[in-house]
């Protein structure tokens, strides 16, 4: 972040928060002392050094970028005035606007971090209001490069929907591990065995995708061309849905945004 700039995180004891703030701590944008964190409860033993507090809103007053870090079904409790601060929300579904009307700021940004942010690999969408200056989406890039990587979009629709494709992480190729895992152990190898085959495969496969830069489809087309083994499991696959299931999975996705940013019933 720019120099002298004291960052404060709402929910800084969370799974997301957390994993920011060490971020944060790690890559030295900040000095210790500038990071300011909530929680309901006691202050966990890690990161001694930062300041901690129960107070939302002499967080608030302490910091220079707010960090909103909560469920959104937690959102509502939130009192908190932040006017003209740069406030960076985490939280899926809650809008812009909403967060700029609730906090007194136009300088609001949605950012969505998934879990691989705890081993430096998030790869996250971000949309700014149309306040956010430059200064504040190279402070912005910077904190997130602290974390992995990610790309501006146009839209809070196209934010939505990302909700379901990034957000979620590792959870959908952890699906696709149980699965193969699953099946490895109904043709008797050992539960072991199977589970590290099926996660080496993802690993190895993340590994190749860095290192070549080689698109995902261009990788499925060779192997099928090759008419192998893999070729047959491939269109297997196809041929029993497997697009539509991951389809059906994102629409979901989608619908359960909708439902967060309309104030809906989630579950």
């Amino acid at each position: 972040m720019s120099t002298g700039a004291r960052i404060g995180i709402i929910g800084g004891k969370g799974w997301i928060g957390g994993a920011i703030a060490r971020a944060v701590v790690a890559a030295k944008l900040i000095p210790p002392g500038d990071l300011t964190l909530s929680c309901r409860g006691d202050p966990p033993g890690w990161l001694p050094d930062v300041h901690w507090t129960r107070d939302n809103q002499a967080l608030a007053d302490r910091s220079h970028v707010l960090i909103l870090s909560v469920r959104p079904q937690d959102w509502p409790s939130i009192e908190v005035r932040a006017p003209g601060k740069l406030v960076i929300s985490v939280m899926a579904g809650v809008t812009l606007a909403d967060i700029a009307a609730r906090l007194g700021t136009a300088r609001v940004v949605r950012a969505l971090p998934n879990a691989a942010l705890e081993v430096g690999q998030s790869y996250t969408p971000w949309i700014a209001a149309e306040q956010v200056t430059e200064l504040d989406r190279a402070a912005i890039r910077r904190l997130l490069d602290s974390f992995g990587s990610g790309d501006e979009v146009g839209t809070e629709a196209e934010i939505d929907y990302m909700t379901g494709l990034s957000g979620t992480g590792p959870a959908y190729p952890a699906l696709l591990a149980v699965a193969m895992m699953r099946d490895a152990v109904a043709n008797g190898l050992p539960k072991e065995v199977a589970r590290r085959a099926a996660v080496a495969v993802l690993v190895g496969t993340g590994r190749l995708l860095e290192k070549t830069g080689e698109a995902p489809e261009d990788i499925v087309a060779a192997f099928v061309e090759y008419r192998g083994v893999t070729a047959a499991a491939i269109q297997a696959m196809q041929a029993s849905g497997f697009d539509a299931a991951v389809s059906a999975g994102l629409s979901a996705a989608l619908q359960a945004s909708h439902a967060l940013s309309a104030s809906e019933p989630f579950q």
